[in-house]
């Protein structure tokens, strides 16, 4: 696949992976590309840990599960994303943004704009809707062969710094590096997001990565081959449409159309 196939066709996989090890060239090309992305200085403030143990595998799963389930409980998950959220294909025509929640157990079908909503307390507590997307989570994870780890050294990422601003740009180039080959050579990779709105979750996280007070945990994904025979979660969503480039892009200054 070359370059402008990979961007194109990449995309967060939300199912689970193929029931296999990831091959240790197949690794080793993540980490030597991404190890090439751009950095400040040539400060490579990144270093990378990759997660193969069940056990570890396990324990962060049950993290992210468990963290899942309290940001919907406690009401920050319908805070922070209602607003991302679709539920027809005249929506996301007319956005073309967001997330379309396309798939859904029938039973909570006439129920979705309430289950997604800050008012849908009730409706979540009575039909579980956490502990669904809870265990949905935790067993993604389980059953992904491997996790892949980003820390940043503390010497350079420092948030209220320009030298933590070029530290993140350097850390997307490595994460849009790594979607770009995974999706090359047949693999996918999902950004193990709940811990991390949650600091006692993420510190646990950092405590079973063992990572030390020099650098900061970052970002988590759980990678492994493709299965496209692989079911799909039980409550589950796609976001593969894309405003055009017209709309995105301006002309010399903002506001003038891009023709």
């Amino acid at each position: 696949m070359d370059l402008i196939e990979s961007i194109i066709k990449r995309k967060t996989t939300n199912t689970a992976f193929a029931d296999r090890k990831v091959k240790k060239e197949d690794i080793e090309l993540l980490i030597k590309t991404a190890s090439h992305s751009p950095s400040h200085f040539n400060s490579q403030p990144w270093r990378f840990i990759i997660v193969q143990d069940k056990e570890k595998i396990n324990e962060i799963g049950k993290i992210a599960g468990d963290s899942m389930v309290q940001l919907m409980d406690d009401g920050r998950f319908w805070k922070q994303y209602r607003k991302y959220f679709r539920f027809s294909k005249e929506e996301i025509n007319k956005t073309k943004d967001g997330i379309h929640i396309d798939h859904l157990p029938s039973f909570l079908k006439p129920f979705a704009k309430k289950i997604f909503s800050e008012s849908g307390g009730k409706v979540i507590s009575l039909f579980k809707v956490s502990r669904i997307l809870g265990n949905d989570e935790e067993k993604l994870v389980n059953t992904s062969p491997m996790l892949f780890c980003i820390a940043l050294n503390k010497d350079e990422y420092k948030p209220n710094e320009l030298s933590g601003f070029y530290s993140v740009i350097s850390l997307g180039a490595v994460i849009q590096t790594l979607w770009l080959v995974t999706t090359s050579i047949g693999m996918g990779m999902q950004f193990i997001s709940t811990p991390g709105e949650i600091p006692e979750k993420w510190n646990q996280l950092s405590s079973i990565l063992k990572i030390p007070n020099t650098y900061e945990l970052m970002a988590v994904f759980r990678m492994g081959y493709i299965d496209d025979k692989k079911k799909r979660p039980a409550i589950d969503w796609k976001s593969s449409q894309r405003k055009s480039i017209y709309e995105l892009s301006f002309s010399n200054e903002f506001g003038i159309n891009w023709k």
